[in-house]
Parts: C-alpha cells; structure tokens; sequence
C-alpha cells in the first residue's frame, strides 16, 4: 500500500434519502455525555461537568491546568468532543491537599460550569457509558416518506458502527501519517497514538464495509465473537444456533470485529476468513500496527439506536438519540442525509 484514499463505505439502508445542511450554528449540534459512575463526592480530583459552546475538549482542558496551576497531564476527561457543537462534559482537576479555585471565575461566553464534585481518581479516557445527541438539520430537502422508512429502520434494526470520518482527519490524513510512522517517521507520543488510532479505525471499517456489503453485518457467522449491548464482555461462539442467532436477531448481542495490533484476533472459521479478506490488501498497515505494539482488540459491528426520534418542521429535520461510547452520530447520519457541515 504505498497511496492511501478514503473510500466510501455501503450503505446499510440504501444511501441517503434527502440532504441538508449540519452545524450551521453550534447548538445545531448538542451533546451530552453520560459517565459510567457517579463520583463519590470525596477525594483529591474535583470533577466538572462543563457545558462548552464552540471550543474543543483539549483547549478547555489547557484552560482548566492554567487556572488551577496545575500540569496538564494532571486534568483527566472521558472522550474527545467536537468544537462546532454545544457539548457537555466532565473533567477532572487533581488538587492534592488543596481546596477547589473559585469555579465561578473560571466560567466565560463560552464554558460554563455547571457542577462540581469531588472524587478519589482522576477521569480516564474510555470510562463513558455513551452520550446522547439533539441535531438539527436545517434547509432539508428530499423524500421526506423515504426519511421516515429509513429513521423507522434504524431505529428498529440499528446502524453499522462505523468509525466517523473525523477519525481519519482530513481527506483521511491521519491514515496517510500512519503509513509514514510505520516507515519510520518520529513523531510525539500524541500524535502516534491518533495515527494508529485511525489506522486500526479504517481496518475496522473496511471489514465492517465487507459484511455490509454481504448482508451479514447484524447477522451471525460461524466463528464469530460477540459482544454484549451496553457491556464489553465478549463470548465466542465456533458454530451458529437457534439461540445465537435469536439474541443476534433482538439486539441482545452483536457481532464484533477486530481492532488490529499483536494477539489473537478470537474468531475462526468463516468469521475469520471474512476478516482476513478484508484487510490483508492493507497490508503495510497490518504490519505496522503488529510491529507497534498495540494489542488487538474487538469492536461491535451494529450499535441499537432504540430511542431515536425524530420529526420534520418546515424545511428542518430534529433528531434525538443516545449512541454508546466510540460510536459516531455521523453514522446515523450518513443514513438519512448527504450534508454540508
């Protein structure tokens, strides 16, 4: 592989029925993050939940470390959220036998404070149950009988958990800066981590793309390792059954497929076979990840979008849905819509 583009990956529900345009404004695009816990109200990290309009986790975050004279490294968040939104989310300060700075004089036009809480560990990244998203979609045109099919399956059937197209920077540079890190290029311990990051990210898109492509993305193979809804916890599964296939059918399980690196990817058979196929014409980047040092891991092929809703006011579509953790709104998006962002 030595030219690297960013394909366009199948459609699960046939392409998008309409298009629009998304982030107009920054509260065209709300997002509220969910912890996986509640703090305990006691020890030496303060955590704030922080509601930004158009500023992005890293410069809040450089904001926090300056106001509280702390380093940097010593302020923990869950995950990444856009600039050109309205987001909520924690943070956590580490303030060791100090008392908290006077957050009100922290707040600006920009980052307001909403509460504070103190707790014994620093936030770590991942540490998510999901967020939950309000979108507008402003001059829409299209079929709007076509939309509602099309929201009506997803929300009953799911979406394919792709990896948006922020992860590979643009026009899939990121992608392209990994190859050059696995010829050798030196780059900051940061930066590595967001090149192989996207590399593993497109590996998993193309296998995902090749089960969609195949209709058997949200269905059971032989040899498959699933995933339970909600959880992490995986089980394998070497040949299919009434059972599997009828918790497959319900959501209660999914599919998985690899996020490359050293090990054992866990599946067999069929599964494998697929997975292999997928991915080995990459080959400098099946390579690079092995030699790097990341281990492999699984990720659902299909995330359950239950509570979506939706409805069309004059040329606007509203949306509302809760995704777990490292899954995209852009892949429920790019369902429905073709957009300007």
């Amino acid at each position: 592989m030595t030219s690297f583009s960013l394909p366009v990956w199948p459609y699960v529900y046939g392409g998008p029925s309409g298009g629009g345009k998304i982030r107009v404004l920054p509260e065209d695009f709300i997002v509220e993050e969910t912890l996986g816990f509640e703090p305990s109200g006691a020890g030496e990290h303060a955590f704030l939940q922080i509601r930004k309009t158009g500023e992005n986790t890293e410069y809040v975050a450089r904001q926090l470390a300056r106001f509280a004279e702390i380093r940097q490294r010593d302020i923990g968040f869950a995950g990444l959220k856009d600039r050109h939104a309205v987001t909520t989310q924690w943070f956590s300060v580490w303030l060791p036998g100090k008392p908290d700075p006077d957050w009100a004089v922290f707040a600006s036009a920009s980052i307001e404070v909403l509460q504070v809480v103190r707790h014994a560990r620093k936030l770590q990244r991942g540490v998510l149950a999901g967020n939950r998203f309000q979108l507008l979609v402003r001059d829409w045109r299209g079929d709007r009988d076509k939309a509602d099919a099309r929201l009506a399956a997803i929300k009953a059937q799911g979406i394919a958990n792709y990896f948006g197209a922020q992860r590979f920077g643009h026009q899939g540079r990121n992608v392209e800066q990994a190859l050059r890190l696995f010829q050798g290029k030196k780059v900051s311990r940061e930066l590595r981590g967001i090149y192989l990051s996207a590399a593993r990210s497109f590996l998993f898109n193309q296998l995902l793309a090749a089960r969609v492509a195949a209709q058997n993305w949200n269905r059971p193979l032989p040899g498959d390792v699933y995933m339970f809804d909600k959880s992490h916890s995986r089980f394998k599964a070497d040949a299919q059954d009434q059972d599997i296939a009828g918790r497959v059918s319900a959501g209660a399980i999914h599919p998985t497929g690899v996020l490359w690196g050293q090990g054992d990817s866990g599946v067999s058979g069929e599964a494998l076979a697929l997975e292999m196929e997928a991915i080995e014409r990459f080959s400098e980047l099946v390579r690079g990840l092995q030699n790097s040092g990341v281990e492999i891991e699984r990720r659902p092929l299909r995330v359950n979008v239950p509570d979506l809703a939706w409805r069309f006011a004059d040329d606007q579509l509203h949306l509302s849905f809760s995704l777990p953790a490292g899954s995209y709104a852009t892949a429920l998006l790019r369902e429905v819509i073709d957009w300007d962002d």
